[in-house]
C-alpha cells in the first residue's frame, strides 16, 4: 500500500458517521446492506447518508452494487486488512522484543497482522 492510499482511507474514516457505517458493514460481511437499511439502523437521514456513502465508495472503503431500485453496499474488508498490514509492517524493526510483547497483549488481532520475523518470535 502506498502512503497516499493510507491517508485517503484515514481521511474517509475521520467522520463518526462514516466510521459507524463502515463498522456496521464489516459486521454484515459479504451480505452488505442496502442504503435504506443502513439509514434505518444508524438513524441517519437518507440525504446525509448518501453523501457519506459516496465518499466512502470513492475512497475504496465500500463497494456498491445496483439491485433493482436499491443499492447494496459492502465493506472492502481486504483493503482494510491491507491498511492494517501497512501500519504494522515495520513493527518489529529495531525493537523485536517490544513488538512481540505488544502483539501478545492483544491476541485477537494476531490473525490480521503480518507474520513476525523468526527473530521477533524468539524474544
Amino acid at each position: 500500500m502506498e502512503k497516499q492510499t493510507a491517508v485517503t482511507l484515514f481521511e474517509s474514516l475521520s467522520s463518526g458517521v462514516r466510521l459507524d457505517v463502515y463498522r456496521l458493514l464489516v459486521r454484515m460481511g459479504t451480505e452488505g446492506m442496502v442504503a435504506g437499511q443502513i439509514a434505518c439502523e444508524l438513524d441517519i437521514p437518507p440525504s446525509s447518508l448518501s453523501f457519506h456513502l459516496k465518499g466512502m465508495v470513492w475512497a475504496g472503503l465500500l463497494s456498491v452494487e445496483q439491485e433493482g431500485r436499491f443499492q447494496r453496499y459492502r465493506a472492502n474488508i481486504p483493503l482494510m486488512l491491507d491498511l492494517i498490514a501497512y501500519l504494522t509492517a515495520e513493527c518489529c524493526a529495531g525493537q523485536p522484543g517490544a513488538c512481540a510483547g505488544m502483539r501478545a497483549a492483544v491476541p485477537q488481532i494476531e490473525p490480521l497482522l503480518p507474520p513476525l520475523p523468526p527473530a521477533c518470535k524468539a524474544k
